[in-house]
């Protein structure tokens, strides 16, 4: 089963690659092995990469060849099913996890409940290529190589026990537990990379040197070394089903290239507008902000009549094609989040003539301007703008993304008292950021927000954009920041450590001890050492944190003064006793 001819050619987002499969039942009167691969075209090549996976049933199970069919078919299809904005391990994880479950629990239902050999259970390999990395997902013996220059090397580690007497079994494969281990890889691709994926029905009859040498005579025709592996396995003596699938690497994207949808492309940066003008099928109201970054504008739609916020870039970076592809971003990040919470992207029903933003009008003002006014916000409306923020952030970190530039800027508060998020422009995104972890993040927040491990070239996670509400809610409730710019200039964990936390308590305000525990937890230097999610936080802020309670236990008298009481009663009668008997001994 494939969706693209066997010998694709990928030319989209600059990833070009070409795939031969081929597979036989051999000697056996069924094949059980079951293999795909997908070349999507344009958007989805960017946005989610080629697949190709191989299953290869158990000669136990008479009804292997299902669980194979159906581990393939979920990660060749229903991955790309999977958002845009998940990174590949979680995508591929997810589906594989779904399937694995549903195949054990397929086998518990069956008469081989009590044999998972004779269940549905396969071993699977499957393998993603993405902009320039390579994505390796494994259980069980299908094995995947690479040949770089003539030099094969293996990838994967046969998940089998021998259990004596030549015999072997699996020791893990889709299917066989309710719950899935799954092996997990990255590699940096390179121009000419070859791999295969082989049952072992094609890998245990074939040395090293015989792959190497199909793999390299038929380097331009990834179908013909398929089959010419597998005839020569059969003819090595393989008594089992045979497959191999082959991929060659033709060409990569350039390393600045973005992984995600060529949104800007073609399309000149819109230029400055003015009011009761007419652009794009809206007119122009009024200016709502302007920036050396960007100006927003209040339009209405003109065939809609629904007000919305038009955000062009300024003029003096109409040529940073970071910055445009950060801001055309945000519309793609915008219209994957369902969230009360979180700014909306305006529906377009006609075509783009410049590169701009259009999104949902909010009528109201940033918490920034807020506190301008109000420096001190009263508690309760303290929790109630977190609350608002955890459950707009939730939504980005449902769909693995960060936020990153978390700041009163950035919070919108309409006339109904409903926070919204808004301004995308620095938001992680897993799935466009799939490079294995290897390299350093840039900031992109305002420093004195940005959690500090960020100033330390890590990956931004939840928990740093946890901090950065952190320091909202102290700012709301003290107004000032507990660390100012000073974690910015830190560049080790050591001197991160040692940044002081000062408390929000003073005599001036009855805040509760408890809740600027909950405070300096928060945005504590070291992510650990944080709560474990927003959710928590949400809490602390309301109910005094376990933690604290634990090493806050009030003492026996205030606890329980009567029984205090009792206690010092009973032990003065005890020592006025022993002091009589003492006089009663020396008379």
């Amino acid at each position: 089963m494939q969706r693209d001819p066997v010998a694709a050619l990928a030319a989209a987002a600059g990833l070009r690659v070409r795939i031969g499969q081929h597979t036989e039942a051999g000697r056996k009167a069924i094949n059980q092995d079951f293999h795909a691969a997908c070349i999507p075209q344009a958007a989805p090549l960017a946005a989610k990469g080629v697949v190709l996976a191989l299953a290869d049933g158990i000669g136990s199970s008479r009804v292997s060849r299902v669980a194979s069919e159906a581990a393939v078919r979920a990660a060749v299809e229903d991955y790309y099913c999977t958002s845009d904005a998940w990174s590949v391990k979680r995508s591929m994880q997810a589906v594989l996890g779904a399937i694995n479950a549903w195949l054990h629990a397929q086998t518990q239902r069956s008469a081989m409940r009590h044999d998972q050999d004779r269940g549905y259970v396969c071993a699977l390999a499957a393998l993603v290529l993405k902009g320039r990395t390579a994505h390796l997902f494994h259980a069980g013996d299908v094995r995947v190589v690479r040949m770089q220059g003539g030099t094969l090397e293996q990838l994967t580690e046969d998940h089998r026990v021998w259990i004596g007497g030549g015999q072997s079994q699996l020791s893990r494969a889709i299917g066989f537990r309710p719950a899935l281990e799954l092996d997990y890889r990255t590699l940096p691709l390179a121009a000419g990379d070859v791999f295969l994926l082989a049952c072992d029905g094609v890998h245990e009859h074939l040395p090293a040197t015989a792959m190497a040498d199909i793999l390299q005579r038929h380097g331009d025709d990834p179908d013909a070394a398929a089959r010419a592996l597998v005839a020569r396995a059969l003819a090595a003596g393989s008594e089992d089903n045979l497959t191999a699938q082959v991929v060659r690497v033709d060409a990569l994207p350039p390393p600045d290239a973005p992984e995600a949808l060529q949104l800007r492309e073609g399309l000149a940066p819109a230029p400055l507008l003015a009011p009761r003008e007419v652009f794009d099928g809206y007119r122009i109201e009024r200016e709502l902000h302007g920036s050396s970054r960007s100006h927003v504008y209040l339009a209405t739609d003109l065939e809609t009549g629904a007000r919305v916020a038009l955000k062009v870039p300024s003029v003096n970076l109409g040529g940073d094609a970071a910055y445009l592809d950060r801001l055309m971003l945000e519309e793609w990040i915008a219209r994957r989040l369902r969230s009360p919470h979180v700014l909306r992207a305006h529906e377009r029903t006609r075509p783009r003539s410049h590169l701009y933003l259009a999104m949902e009008y909010v009528d109201g003002r940033t918490l920034a301007q807020c506190l301008r006014d109000h420096p001190v916000v009263d508690i309760e409306r303290v929790r109630d703008i977190v609350e608002q923020v955890a459950r707009g952030l939730q939504a980005f970190h449902r769909m693995e993304m960060v936020h990153r530039d978390l700041r009163p800027e950035n919070i919108l508060i309409d006339r109904s008292g409903t926070v919204k998020i808004i301004d995308f422009g620095s938001v992680r995104v897993a799935g466009l950021s799939d490079d294995g972890g290897s390299q350093p993040e840039q900031v992109l927040g305002t420093l004195q927000y940005t959690a500090p491990e960020c100033f330390l070239g890590e990956p931004a996670t939840a928990r740093s954009d946890l901090f950065s509400l952190g320091v909202i809610a102290y700012q709301m409730l003290s107004g000032r920041l507990p660390y100012g710019a000073r974690a910015a200039r830190l560049r080790t964990r050591t001197e991160q450590a040692r940044l002081a936390y000062t408390s929000v308590l003073d005599d001036a305000r009855a805040i509760p001890a408890w809740l600027d525990a909950a405070l300096a937890k928060a945005v504590h230097p070291l992510p650990h050492k944080r709560q474990a999610a927003l959710s928590e936080f949400v809490h602390d802020l309301r109910h005094p944190p376990a933690d604290w309670v634990a090493r806050r236990r009030p003492a026996l008298a205030e606890r329980h003064p009567v029984r205090f009481w009792q206690a010092i009663s009973l032990g003065l009668a005890l020592l006025a006793l022993v002091e009589l008997a003492l006089l009663h001994a020396r008379a």
